[in-house]
């Protein structure tokens, strides 16, 4: 029975997946980091969280990937593939999975997670896809209408589910 209860209780402290049962210990109960995106076409970083904070610049990208990185209640502190960090408010953010091509050139989105799948269409520079599925180091996205499976180093944002801590009681 020790070693029964011993098993369990590792994992109530493995992480968020466990439905509702662990909330991470953030304001959102959301593990940090984790992956966000633009909800509309302009959103404004800022240098601290708070209107009352000097806007950075504006993110005209509806949909971009962003990483958040801290959050208060109402603000994230998030990066955009370039890494700098700026604050926006919630209220701008989806929780929806988007990955984007951050790098030069174009990226081929494949029939299947395979090397030597047909290729079905290409992904160009600062293009910005929906995430419909992770499998290993393979993305399956849709963009414009395609669906495809490009590898995880060609695109720059969401990703596998990010492990928390259970909230202290």
């Amino acid at each position: 029975m020790p070693i029964l209860l011993a098993v369990l209780a590792s994992l109530a402290l493995a992480g968020c997946s466990d439905r509702d049962a662990d909330l991470c210990d953030t304001p959102s109960t959301l593990p940090v980091p984790r992956f966000v995106s633009l909800k509309f076409g302009e959103v404004y970083a800022r240098n601290g969280p708070g209107e009352d904070h000097r806007i950075l610049w504006v993110w005209r990208s509806k949909g971009m990937p962003l990483k958040v990185v801290a959050e208060t209640s109402d603000w994230r502190r998030v990066q955009g593939p370039d890494g700098v960090p700026g604050w926006a408010h919630k209220r701008v953010l989806d929780g929806r999975l988007t990955v984007m091509r951050a790098r030069p050139g174009r990226a081929p989105m494949r029939a299947g997670p395979r090397d030597d799948a047909r290729i079905v269409a290409w992904l160009v520079p600062n293009a910005v896809a929906v995430l419909e599925k992770s499998d290993g180091d393979w993305r399956k996205i849709k963009v414009s209408g395609e669906t495809g499976w490009v590898r995880s180093g060609e695109v720059w944002g969401a990703g596998g589910p990010t492990p928390c801590r259970p909230r202290e009681h």
